[in-house]
């Protein structure tokens, strides 16, 4: 191996020359145009130490130009000549993809330098941008000029931060280079601490100098010999080989056209599908007749998947299928949406367990039949015997995603060595194209899923009132938010209608209101009143932490009271639409503050409604747009909320159009409608019983009676069974009020028992000689739905049972 020279400028002593592989510069230019690192190699090519390089502008450091003059140019390059295109441009941040060339400089003496140098953008969090590779050329003429092309191979010196980060990512700026290939470079280099040069007859890379450096002092060589001859006199026959270069230059070109070309095609969204399409699209015809692309199934679905290579049991989706041939041809064998594992033995399995593209030069009847020995009941093997393919891997970082199978018609030109790095390049582009959409289909199902969660599913029918919901997440910034709705069921019939808004947006928000809105089920099956609830909140939010705030609205439906109770902690008032005359109106209520803000009182007001009115509850993102005043959408929504509809998913959905909120609002949008139905007093039946065991069979003769008054005899026997144990335990551990015993008719026939008594009874186990605890054991088992909760005057046990169907 040539060791070069080290930073004081001495060659190392004992060390024999390997043909192949000459010393580098490195330069790294930050963000700024700066130099951020010099190598040694870099002082002893451009002849600047790296104290004085460190912190310049690379531009006046780096005296190069984008192509090599005519070889009858001689006139040497110096520190501050202009800059050609190439490099230039690089160092200006116009790069997009690596380039590369060759320049030549002025010497410290009286020589000059032919440089090659290659340009690769750094994509990353850090402050590097570009990394610039020099070597002399002259070190390249002094092998035996068997090579073709050339490839840098490097890894930066130890002192450099990040230096080893970059070293394992050289396969992806170099797509060239396998990983076995980078990890072999990589440990010689950062045993000898400066990076090398390595050449192979074999490797061809996209981004390389336009020029084979032994061949190009051959070709010189030939033309000084042809100039001699026409100054002579003699004939100059035509030398093929310059054909041959001339031709091979313009097929390394053709591929850095057709990649850039690619890689602006590829990508222009980050929805899966669409870029499937546009991946499998790209390349046919120019660069193959057909192309299929399959994806893991999880890939497909937007879920993660375990690391690990692939096995003969991963399940692999046709996405995609692009081809020349006639239509249909291949629909019938080969559908799209078919999935399928790949056995051990087949080309596809190598390359989806490899990591690397497979090159099938001409598909034999043997392995034609082996692949079609694949497809159950469909013969493939016209449509691909005696074809050229090649399987490329679609991969980013170092996890196999799935992979591409590209096959030329037996007419033309096989796939070669060229065309397996053109596709291998191809394919890491696309691949981190496919990533890039496959994370963001991914975070997008955890973030839909994250928020159905935390979103409440609410019946349309409770207690005397129907009930319709919509949840828009913002356009724009994520589908996860701090925006809910909710309703509870209490006892009594009534019901706790609830809407939120967590200011900000993103997983934080949506957590905090996890949590609060978990606060507001939990406070308001203790029955506690709106104010109440609203306070607690408050302390709440302040101990989950000082950076959040919520405003919620809190309302309680009594229906056969006909009232609404509510209290308002900052939150934009609701709408009620009276349904004697359909006017809609701005319920004036307290505003209050955001709940976190801290030591602010909460008020209650107490609304009459009649049955058919209309509560509407939404959160600000409906109702307030950027530079409008926010009575404008106010105004809106009590104009579409007075609108009338069929149903109360069409008066939502009248209400989502009319303030357009899906034509562009940024915020999330939580929507809340209630039809205020109440109860008819003929559906409620009420009683006061002394406290005396005697009242017990008064409580069971007086529910009989009323069941047979509504025609619920099937509901006899349960219910007073039921309603007796509960008046037993009330008349038993009242103090001094009469106990209240109440029959609602409503969805469901609900039964109250209400005593003086603060102490909530609890399920035990009764045994069959135990005299406490089987009364609520017999509620427990023969109810629909039982409770207790407590009030302001003692407690209430209710049970429900389900009417029979008439």
């Amino acid at each position: 191996m040539d060791h070069g020279t080290d930073g004081a400028g001495q060659g190392t002593v004992g060390e024999p020359a390997e043909p192949g592989r000459v010393p580098l510069a490195v330069v790294v230019v930050d963000r700024d145009g700066l130099v951020s690192h010099w190598s040694r190699g870099a002082r002893r090519l451009f002849g600047v130490p790296k104290d004085e390089a460190i912190g310049r502008t690379a531009l006046d450091l780096l005296p190069v130009s984008g192509a090599l003059p005519d070889d009858r140019d001689t006139t040497p390059y110096t520190a501050g000549d202009g800059l050609g295109p190439g490099l230039g441009s690089s160092l200006d941040g116009g790069l997009s993809y690596p380039a590369a060339g060759r320049a030549r400089l002025t010497a410290s003496g009286d020589g000059r330098v032919d440089v090659l140098w290659w340009a690769y953008p750094l994509v990353g969090p850090g402050p590097e941008r570009l990394l610039v590779l020099a070597a002399d050329a002259e070190g390249l003429r002094a092998g035996d000029g068997a090579f073709e092309r050339i490839a840098p191979g490097f890894a930066l010196h130890t002192d450099f931060p990040g230096a080893e980060d970059l070293a394992r990512r050289l396969p992806e700026i170099l797509p060239s280079m396998s990983v076995g290939d980078s990890a072999r470079i990589v440990a010689q280099i950062l045993e000898l601490g400066y990076p090398i040069l390595e050449f192979s007859q074999n490797d061809r890379v996209p981004v390389t100098p336009d020029w084979g450096v032994a061949r190009r002092a051959e070709r010189k060589a030939r033309r000084e010999r042809a100039a001699r001859a026409l100054a002579a006199g003699q004939p100059v026959p035509a030398d093929p080989r310059d054909e041959g270069e001339d031709l091979e230059y313009a097929a390394v070109r053709e591929r850095l056209e057709f990649l850039n070309e690619i890689s602006g095609r590829i990508g222009t969204s980050l929805d899966l599908s669409r870029t499937i399409v546009e991946v499998s699209r790209a390349v046919v015809p120019r660069f193959t007749d057909v192309a299929g692309t399959y994806l893991r199934e999880q890939v497909v679905a937007g879920e993660g998947f375990e690391d690990g290579v692939p096995d003969t049991t991963t399940m692999w989706h046709r996405v995609a299928l692009e081809h020349t041939d006639e239509p249909g041809r291949w629909d019938d064998v080969v559908p799209v949406g078919e999935a399928m594992p790949f056995p051990a033995h087949t080309p596809f399995f190598q390359c989806m367990t490899s990591g690397e593209p497979v090159l099938v030069p001409r598909i034999s009847e043997e392995m034609g039949h082996a692949i079609a020995a694949q497809f159950d009941k469909r013969d493939i093997r016209p449509l691909i015997t005696g074809r050229s393919m090649l399987v490329v891997p679609l991969k980013a970082r170092n996890v196999v995603l799935g992979f591409m199978i590209l096959l030329r018609h037996p007419e033309r030109p096989v796939f070669n060595d060229m065309d397996r790095v053109t596709g291998a390049e191809l394919a890491a582009r696309a691949g981190l194209v496919l990533d890039n959409a496959r994370m963001y289909t991914f975070q997008e199902n955890v973030a839909e899923t994250l928020q159905d969660s935390m979103l409440p599913h609410i019946p349309p029918r409770m207690a005397g009132c129907d009930i319709a919901t919509r949840y828009l997440p913002g356009t724009l910034l994520g589908r996860v938010g701090g925006d809910w709705f909710d309703a509870v069921k209490l006892h009594g019939g009534r019901t706790a209608l609830v809407v939120g808004d967590v200011m900000g947006h993103g997983l934080n928000s949506a957590a905090m209101m996890g949590q609060l809105r978990t606060a507001v089920q939990t406070m308001a099956g203790l029955d506690l009143p709106p104010a109440q609830l609203l306070r607690n909140l408050d302390d709440l939010a302040q101990r989950l932490g000082d950076s959040y705030l919520a405003t919620c609205l809190y309302a309680v439906y009594d229906p056969i009271a006909s009232e609404l109770h509510l209290a308002n902690a900052g939150h934009i008032p609701p709408v009620l639409v009276r349904a004697e005359d359909g006017r809609s109106e701005l319920l004036d209520l307290p505003t209050g503050a955001p709940v976190g803000v801290g030591g602010v009182p909460f008020e209650a007001v107490r609304v009459r409604v009649e049955p058919g009115d209309r509560l509407v509850m939404c959160t600000d993102g409906l109702v307030e747009v950027r530079g409008e005043d926010i009575g404008v959408g106010l105004a809106t929504l009590c104009e579409s909320a007075a609108h009338p509809a069929a149903s109360m998913d069409d008066a939502c959905d009248t209400i989502i159009r009319a303030l357009n909120t899906c034509g562009g609002r940024k915020d999330d949008v939580a929507l809340l409608m209630a039809r205020l139905n109440g109860i008819e007093p003929d559906d409620v039946a009420e009683w006061r019983l002394a406290l005396d065991p005697a009242e017990v069979s008064r409580a069971r003769a007086a529910v009989r009676e009323q069941l047979h008054v509504w025609g619920l005899a099937k509901l006899v026997e349960p219910a007073e069974l039921m309603a007796g144990e509960l008046v037993t335990n009330a008349v038993r551990h009242s103090h001094a009020r009469p106990v209240a015993l109440r029959l609602v008719r409503g969805d469901t026939l609900l039964c109250e028992v209400e005593d003086d008594d603060h102490e909530l009874p609890t399920l035990l186990s009764a045994g069959p000689l135990d005299e406490a605890g089987r009364g609520l054991r017999v509620v427990s088992t023969l109810s629909r739905e039982w409770g207790t909760s407590r009030t302001t005057s003692g407690k209430t046990v209710w049970f429900e049972l389900t009417l029979p169907r008439r």
